[in-house]
């Protein structure tokens, strides 16, 4: 396999970061980015993180603008702090690890997986109908700002979903030595209980109906079609 291009920056980028990013491109900004980060990105990394030794806490800073990985089909984003408003909108395959969002987090999304370490803002979810969230909630009022339309709240995870959030917290604070990443993974067995799901009722559907014709031996394009239709 090829290796990646590789690039690194410094300071404050501005508009549309990464934009239509691609497989084997992993650009890492220290420092900060405006609005678009990541818009219709297919594939590569995105990692933004603040400079080291700076007094102010990442998870409680903004580190990105407005409307983030909008339109984007693939790739990963670490952001090592928080996001605007309308993170994720009509995302429908990246993965993204980001530290807070604004208003409208993951709305129309129809793909990917989004995991975030903080508050979210109001209106979480509408209009969502793929994909899923996983959303690290300590106190309990994640379930306010969600906008429940389309999307069910689980707060008991299944292990493969445990399994993910860990695995990708670790690759965040490897990438950008995000200090609530690591508080989190150090106590694991405890924190993990705080994590809430975030799952598209649409979604669901197809995924039961997966499950169910290939435990039955049936046509699973059958099935699916029968479940987006119902």
């Amino acid at each position: 396999a090829s290796s990646p291009i590789k690039i690194y920056l410094n300071g404050t980028a501005g508009q549309s970061f990464g934009v239509w990013n691609a497989g084997g491109l992993e650009m890492t900004l220290t420092g900060d980015a405006n609005d678009y980060v990541g818009k219709g990105m297919a594939g590569g990394k995105l990692t933004i993180k603040p400079p080291k030794g700076v007094e102010y806490l990442s998870h409680e800073t903004m580190i990105m603008g407005n409307t983030c990985l909008y339109g984007a089909t693939g790739g990963k984003l670490f952001g090592c702090g928080r996001a605007g408003e309308r993170f994720a909108v009509r995302n429908s395959g990246a993965q993204a690890v980001i530290e807070g969002t604004g208003d409208h987090a993951c709305e129309y999304m129809t793909g990917g997986k989004v995991i975030i370490l903080g508050p979210t803002g109001r209106n979480f979810g509408a209009g969502m109908s793929g994909g899923m969230a996983y959303v690290y909630d300590p106190q309990g009022i994640f379930h306010r700002s969600l906008n429940t339309e389309m999307v069910d709240l689980e707060v008991f995870l299944s292990e493969e979903d445990t399994e993910f959030i860990r695995e990708f917290l670790g690759h965040h604070a490897l990438e950008t030595g995000s200090a609530i990443a690591e508080q989190v993974l150090q106590r694991w067995h405890q924190n993990s209980r705080h994590f809430k799901k975030v799952m598209p009722k649409d979604y669901r559907r197809v995924l039961e109906a997966i499950s169910s014709a290939e435990q039955q031996g049936r046509n699973v394009e059958e099935a699916i079609m029968a479940a987006s239709i119902r």
